[in-house]
Formats: structure tokens, sequence, C-alpha cells
């Protein structure tokens, strides 16, 4: 098992070429509210692969300020291991259940939670991001986060790559360099009337985002 203690917890059990050929699907664990950590060590005791990425924050106290360590996606832990074992899961303190649609389990894209994985991976920083519904709109081409599609976002002068895990309509910002990245090829060419602000209500001050006007407003 491996504890990052400043940007994720993160484990790979013993065997766990084993473990992924029996499940090979990311699931989201819906968990108490700041309950995520107690949650990511029960469930990687237990022998399941687990991912909970956090991102650093300053709180401001009465009498002091403090750096924590957050969940990215509050209320969530991503989980990968023998579904068989339901029961292991379902029975550890601290958890609501396991994230389903339609009344059957519902599995996370690999490709969103390896996108999560590399910018934590990477130590960029990131934070949490309202949901967009839109589809990936930019590939990183150069750096640390080569390869990454996400939508483009400028924030006070600064560019970010907002990734979405759309299971748990959850997003993140990662601070990316404007010249490393490049409209995705399969997209269509918009014009620059084709794009349109973000209502202001979702976003707060000095945000743009980079929105093609058929496609819905941020939730």
């Amino acid at each position: 098992m491996t504890v990052d203690q400043d940007m994720a917890f993160f484990n790979t059990p013993s065997g766990s070429n084993t473990a992924s050929a029996i499940c090979t699907m990311w699931y989201a664990v819906h968990t108490r509210h700041q309950h995520e950590k107690l949650v990511a060590r029960a469930l990687a005791n237990k022998g399941f692969e687990v991912f909970l990425p956090l991102y650093s924050d300053v709180r401001q106290w009465r009498d002091r300020t403090k750096r924590v360590e957050l969940p990215l996606f509050s209320c969530y832990v991503f989980l990968r291991g023998n579904l068989d074992r339901r029961l292991a899961i379902v029975t550890t303190p601290g958890i609501h259940g396991l994230v389903s649609s339609a009344g059957k389990l519902a599995p996370i894209p690999e490709a969103e939670i390896q996108a999560v994985h590399s910018v934590i991976e990477n130590r960029i920083k990131v934070e949490p991001h309202p949901f967009l519904k839109c589809g990936d709109l930019v590939r990183v081409k150069s750096g640390a986060l080569r390869g990454l599609e996400g939508f483009l976002m400028r924030k006070k002068g600064q560019t970010r790559l907002i990734i979405s895990v759309s299971l748990l309509e959850r997003s993140v910002a990662a601070e990316v360099d404007a010249s490393a990245v490049e409209r995705v090829p399969s997209h269509p060419k918009y014009n620059a009337e084709e794009f349109v602000s973000a209502a202001a209500g979702n976003w707060s001050s000095g945000e743009t985002v980079l929105v093609p006007s058929h496609v819905a407003s941020p939730i």
C-alpha cells in the first residue's frame, strides 16, 4: 500500500494483476461527509484498490491559518476490486453505498480516472470546479500532462484544464500552460461567434469559460 500524504491516497494491493483480471472497472463509493480518508484506508485494508485524490487548501480560523489536504471529490472514494465482495464494501463504517444508475452499479470510464490520477501524480495545482457537461475540446500536447483531454478555461490570466467525472457530475481544474494545449482534431472548428461565456451566476469573478453556444450551461 502506498499513501501520498500531500496529494492522494492510492494503493495497489499485492496480487493486483489478478484483481484487475476480475474487475478492471472503477466505481464510486458514496461516503459520509469528512469520512473519505477513513473509508479509503478501511477499504485498502480489506484488499481493494482505492483512489482518493486530494488537493491543498488554506483554511482560516479565528486564531490561526492552516493548510489542509481535502478530498478533490467531496463524499466520494474511487474503488476497483472484486465486487463479489460487495458486502465487505457496504458494511464499511462511513459508507452510504456504491453509486448506481437505473438500479445497476455504474462504472466510471478508465480514461476519466487516469486523467485525474495523472494530474495528481504530476503534482499539478488542482482544485474542485463546477461540473461542465460539454465534451472534450482540447488536448495537452506537451509536458507532464501530455495526451490528456479536457475543457479550456481562463481565470485571472491563468489557463486551466477542466477534467470531469461524468457519473458524479463533478469536475476539477488543473493549471496548464496555454501554449501546451491544442484543439482536439475530432471536434469541429468553431467560429469565435459560436463561443459564449458561462452564466455569471455559476462562476466566480474573473473566470472566462469557452463554451460552444449549442452546449448546455454548466450546472
